[in-house]
This record gives C-alpha cells, structure tokens and sequence, in this order.
C-alpha cells in the first residue's frame, strides 16, 4: 500500500497503571465479558458485525487498555474495501469499562489504533457511530455518501478518516470485506501482540 500523508497528534506520556496494547490471546474472554455488557446481545445483529463475523482483524490492528492486570478496553480494525477503493480498515467495536471512562481510555485506544493504521500504510478508515464523538479524531460523513454497508445502519453515522487524501473521492458501492475467512475457530484464538505504551489524549 501507498504510505498514509496524513498527520496524526503526537502522545504525550501521563503517570498511569493504564497501558494499551496488542490484543493477546489470554484477553479474548474479557474483551468479550467488556463487549457484551457495552452492547448486549444486539451487538451481533448490527450491519458492521456482517464484515467481522468469521474473520480476524487485521494484522497488528487489535489492541487492549489494561489497568493493571484488568481489561479496561478494545478496539479492533478489520480490512475492507470501501467500494472501489482499496487499502481501507473498518474500526470496531470500541468499548471501554463504564467507571474509567472520563480518564481518556476511549481516545486513547483511538489513538493508538489510527497511528498503527497509518505507519501500516493504510489509506482510510471507516466506521459507524455518533458523529459528535468521532470528529475529534478526523472522521466525518463528508466522503461515505455514496458508500453502503451490508445491513441496516443510519447514514449520517457512516464516518470515515482518509490517511491518503482522496482516497474515498467518488468511491461507491458495497463495503465488503476483503480478506478470506480464517480457518475454523482462528478467529476465536486471535492473537496480535504489540508493544505497551501509556494511554494518552483524555476525553
């Protein structure tokens, strides 16, 4: 893929027991435990779960906020093509532990995830949620008008990051996943470890 052109804020370090990391083996009960209680049973009935369901994510792109030994959040991106335009992630879910939620953990992951997106070449990132929430981080309906997902969805809350401008400039049609189905039960023993580092930009 093309290097992303787009610039992304600098982390600043805070004194914290809070890290983020790659997501391992050992945190797929938790994270499910985390997802469950966020979204209940409906999480797997929503349009963004048909692109995720029997896959894995992309590779180096899951990553998990722990206080300690505690899994306090996770997010994950997925690899789609967004119409005709290639080299594009889905990014979801993402959940955080309801009692640590004013201490930034949700924009750190965020965070996290959009740098490793980019240094991986990745050109966009898409995703469905509140508009207020995520256009801190660069994302907006303004190039996904003409996008569809694969299920019902509302959308003005159909959002997207480019990395490469221009990159979704007259992209239309499905979003569809583009990588094969794993083998059976890969995608319960996912495991992508990466480097731990403190969380940053509080919300």
């Amino acid at each position: 893929m093309l290097a992303a052109v787009a610039s992304l804020p600098q982390q600043h370090k805070q004194p914290s027991r809070i890290t983020i990391r790659g997501e391992r083996r050992s945190d797929v009960a938790a994270r499910e435990a985390l997802l469950n209680a966020a979204f209940g049973p409906g999480r797997f009935a929503k349009s963004s779960e048909r692109l995720r369901e029997g896959r894995v994510p992309a590779r180096g792109l899951a990553f998990t906020a722990v206080d300690g030994k505690r899994l306090i959040g996770t997010v994950r991106l997925w690899s789609v093509t967004a119409g005709n335009a290639k080299g594009c992630l889905l990014l979801g879910p993402l959940a955080v532990v309801s009692d640590v939620r004013s201490l930034g953990v949700g924009a750190g992951l965020m965070w996290r995830a959009l740098r490793e997106a980019k240094r991986r070449g990745y050109r966009a990132v898409l995703l469905v949620g509140d508009p207020a929430y995520y256009q801190r981080f660069g994302f907006s309906a303004e190039n996904t008008g003409a996008l569809l997902m694969p299920g019902p969805y509302e959308r003005d809350r159909l959002l997207a990051r480019e990395f490469v401008p221009g990159t979704l400039a007259g992209a239309r049609g499905m979003i569809s996943a583009d990588r094969p189905r794993p083998p059976r039960f890969a995608g319960i023993f996912d495991s992508v470890v990466g480097g731990r580092i403190p969380i940053a930009q509080p919300v």
